[in-house]
């Protein structure tokens, strides 16, 4: 069936339960640009563009389900966020959120520092150039060779998570000649606004080593003893998907408190503190994100007007955002398979893809936009799920969102903001290939991931 035809597809507009939902917009052709990369837009069709590229193009020469990456907006964030934050300043991109490649080349070329929390994620930032003092090094069970190559390489900092990591790193540093520059990571007590499996600074968590009971102070005490380890900072994060300033202001109090101690017990002023990332992003029309400036100062303000109060130099800030620069820059292009209209309820739209490339619906309960992007409609809105072809009921990809009542087969929809955490997280839950992911910009496109093969699931499969 070609995509560009308008076939009959269900027509009713679904009976929504009285005040549950947030009414359509009235005109469902029109984009919300809070949630798409900044090159997107609709043609004089209908059909949605990005970098100068019509959908229905891209999807035919690199098929779909596929990730389409906005280069231009990329760079452009990198850029804001630099430039946020000045040369007095460092911003660490999370590599967490996704990385590949030419992802680590545009970082160097915009100037960006490179955060990694695997060995996998290292020797991606090594290949492709990054240059090791600009990497630092996280993570909460890091492995003796992970750490090994780390400190062979040179990277710029490790962040140490535990008591057992202390004297774990400061020994292998030893042993290769060398003292590695490190942070220690505390849990401030913070409670994030948002999801429990996202939140991070709370104390009853795997990552870093609790304020609380003088552990954190006790790491410094150790840390400053160690031969092996210049001790540099203390880092903290909170958690993701924030936009309340609150807790960075009381996770920025409660470092700048600690060193504060430090400098009274040691009579040493650390130089650095790492406020972490998480900084959140519009997912639909109702998120608010901060812009970088805005971030930038706000952090700035809290952490000079703490450490006036304590009497301290105010150190060096660190930031790491991840999916606030590449989650914007991407969405998921999938074709419509089928359509189930459940009368009362809503209609279900099975696209080629789901939980194995977004697993954020299933596991953090995320909401997501979506768009009919092959073509525009008049029709009358409907209430939709978009769910996948998985052999799960939790298969969904946008819980509850409007598309035009003619949506058909064949369709082509979009799913913006889907740059971080998706490609990163994806899975071959039922044998599915993980879909290419593609960088669009002016004009050309390019894959930068290769879609798998089932050559590449059957070579691995040696049994």
């Amino acid at each position: 069936m070609s995509r560009s035809a308008h076939p009959a597809g269900p027509r009713h507009a679904d009976v929504l339960p009285e005040g549950h939902y947030t009414a359509p917009a009235t005109d469902l052709n029109e984009l919300d640009a809070k949630v798409w990369s900044r090159t997107v837009t609709r043609d004089a069709d209908g059909a949605l563009t990005v970098g100068g590229i019509e959908v229905a193009r891209l999807a035919e020469e690199f098929g779909t389900p596929a990730y389409f990456l906005d280069e231009s907006d990329f760079r452009a964030r990198c850029r804001a966020w630099a430039d946020a934050f000045g040369a007095d300043a460092d911003v660490f991109y999370a590599g967490k959120a996704f990385l590949s490649r030419a992802v680590v080349r545009w970082l160097k070329e915009e100037g960006l520092n490179l955060d990694v929390c695997s060995g996998g994620e290292l020797a991606t930032a090594l290949d492709a150039g990054m240059p090791a003092e600009r990497i630092a090094f996280h993570g909460n069970n890091k492995t003796v060779a992970e750490i090994e190559r780390a400190i062979e390489a040179g990277v710029g900092r490790i962040v140490l998570d535990s008591f057992q990591e202390i004297a774990r790193v400061s020994h292998i540093a030893q042993r290769l000649g060398t003292r590695q520059r490190v942070q220690i990571r505390v849990t401030v007590g913070v409670e994030a606004h948002t999801h429990e499996f996202i939140a991070t600074a709370h104390e009853d968590q795997k990552f870093g080593i609790a304020l609380a009971d003088g552990q954190a102070a006790e790491a410094v005490r150790r840390a400053l003893t160690m031969d092996g380890l210049e001790l540099i900072g203390i880092h903290s994060h909170i958690g993701s998907q924030i936009f309340d300033m609150a807790g960075f202001e009381v996770s920025a109090r409660r470092v700048v408190q600690l060193l504060a101690e430090v400098r009274d017990e040691h009579g040493v002023e650390l130089p650095e503190i790492d406020l972490g990332g998480g900084l959140g992003i519009a997912y639909t029309s109702e998120d608010d994100p901060r812009e970088p400036h805005e971030i930038a100062k706000a952090l700035g303000d809290i952490v000079t007007r703490e450490c006036e109060s304590a009497g301290l130099r105010t150190p060096r800030i660190s930031v790491e955002p991840g999916r606030a620069i590449v989650g914007p820059t991407a969405f998921t292009l999938y074709e419509v398979g089928t359509i189930k209209p459940l009368d009362g309820l809503r209609t279900y739209v099975s696209v080629d893809g789901g939980m194995s490339d977004n697993i954020r619906t299933a596991l953090y309960d995320a909401e997501y936009s979506v768009a009919l992007v092959s073509r525009s409609s008049d029709a009358a809105p409907m209430l939709v799920r978009v769910v996948g072809k998985h052999c799960e009921s939790g298969d969904i990809v946008v819980k509850d969102a409007f598309l035009p009542s003619d949506l058909a087969p064949g369709d082509l929809i979009a799913v913006p903001a889907t740059g971080a955490y998706c490609r990163s997280m994806a899975s071959n839950y039922n044998h599915a290939l993980r879909p290419p992911v593609v960088a669009v910009r002016d004009g050309r496109a390019r894959v930068i991931v290769r879609r798998e093969t089932e050559e590449d699931l059957l070579r691995l499969d040696v049994g």
